[in-house]
């Protein structure tokens, strides 16, 4: 079993030139580099950081926290093509003549978007569209009821 030293081996050495280092390498290697990387930047480097990083200290800028961040609940037509037998018999969707009224806010989403196909004419209600969506719900025969007013610019 190897035995703690007690005292650091600098304190042995001190005035020893290489301080048991070796005459060549003289402990250059990371924990000695004198000021390399992005030390000095407060002090000898700071005409650098003035010149070529003004906005390197301090904070910038405002992040919201997650808590208030909104983002918005998302479906896709394909999703609603395949679930809409489903939506029919638990009564949320109901069928009047050929066309299919659905109201995915009462699912929970906020926002319907435009990939893949309908198979039958819907008028689907809800927030937003975004723009493929509205154009192949019109495709098929059925309207897009936004409830707030802008869509995708």
């Amino acid at each position: 079993m190897a035995q703690v030293r007690k005292r650091k081996k600098i304190r042995k050495l001190r005035g020893s030139r290489t301080c048991g280092y070796g005459k060549t390498g003289q402990h250059r290697k990371s924990g000695d580099r004198g000021g390399k990387g992005k030390a000095g930047r407060k002090k000898h480097k700071w005409t650098w950081v003035v010149k070529y990083a003004p906005n390197y200290f301090g904070k910038h800028g405002f992040k919201r926290p997650p808590a208030k961040q909104y983002k918005d609940r998302i479906i896709n037509l394909d999703t609603i093509n395949e679930k809409i037998h489903k939506l029919l018999e638990q009564k949320i969707a109901i069928k009047e003549g050929n066309t299919i009224h659905l109201d995915v806010t009462k699912l929970g989403y906020d926002k319907v978007l435009g990939r893949g196909k309908l198979t039958y004419p819907m008028n689907i209600t809800a927030k937003k569209f975004s723009n493929t969506a509205i154009k192949k719900i019109n495709e098929v025969g059925g309207q897009a009821i936004a409830l707030e007013k802008s869509t995708e610019p």
